[in-house]
């Protein structure tokens, strides 16, 4: 990576490794995804801003979670209401923070099946095995490393999910890549996460917040499904939800590997 590259990223490892240092020692602060654009970067982090956080799940969901992963919670929305998990099914969830969206994933695919979380900062990764043992969670797995370089063999996992997290990543095509590498024949990739309406410049893109606020980063609608269809994927859709700044929104993006 490039100069500017290893920046962005080291401000995203330090942003989330803060706000997970921050949480285990306050009980109040944490995440699984993303802080609103008003809030990263600061001093202070709320997890309730409009568009982000735990009240983006069902009270179902919530009821099934050890309340830490609750709080702990960030994203820009709710990647199982759309992944169709099965029993048995093998699912990774990329930057997945506190571990909300993997425990979630582990009491749908049973103890038939697995959930994955991947994580480059150890204290979101502590955070998150704490969290899996509060729940008492022995089909899950967090795993250290970078979205743009899975740790895990090729055809490993039936679905891959995210919260939130690729808008951060510096170099996309390679989270598609993986993702797509990873998954078996067949396989379905659905993640939540900030796209922006296509007439949106990157200049637009930063004038409406940070990197680390999920907002500079983000792709437009065109370039998702640009990046998705080069490395392999079909089926794409691509649905906003509700809007996180001007002109962006939270979006439920599907895509297949082909059999």
């Amino acid at each position: 990576m490039d100069n500017d590259q290893d920046r962005l990223q080291e401000a995203v490892r330090a942003r989330y490794a803060s706000a997970a240092t921050q949480f285990t020692e306050t009980a109040q602060i944490s995440d699984d995804g993303c802080c609103g654009p008003a809030d990263c970067g600061s001093g202070t982090v709320r997890f309730d801003e409009a568009g982000f956080g735990r009240h983006l799940y069902s009270v179902a969901d919530r009821q099934e979670i050890p309340d830490d992963a609750i709080a702990a919670s960030l994203g820009c929305g709710n990647p199982l209401a759309v992944a169709e998990l099965s029993l048995g099914d093998v699912v990774l969830d990329l930057g997945s923070g506190a571990g909300l969206d993997v425990l979630l994933s582990a009491r749908r695919v049973g103890p038939t099946g697995k959930a994955y979380g991947l994580d480059m900062t150890d204290e979101m990764l502590a955070l998150a095995q704490a969290n899996a043992r509060k729940a008492g969670a022995g089909n899950v797995e967090f795993l250290k490393g970078t979205i743009e370089d899975i740790p895990l063999p090729a055809g490993a996992v039936d679905v891959v999910i995210s919260n939130c997290v690729i808008n951060l990543s510096v170099d996309k095509p390679a989270v598609f890549a993986q993702a797509f590498r990873v998954l078996r024949s067949g396989g379905r990739f659905g993640v939540t996460d900030v796209v922006a309406e296509d007439h949106l410049t990157p200049e637009d893109r930063r004038e409406r917040g940070s990197h680390v606020g999920c907002i500079a980063g983000a792709l437009t609608s065109a370039e998702y499904r640009a990046g998705l269809t080069a490395a392999g994927f079909t089926a794409i859709e691509i649905t906003a939800t509700h809007e996180v700044a001007a002109g962006m929104h939270s979006a439920i993006v599907k895509a297949t590997k082909p059999r």
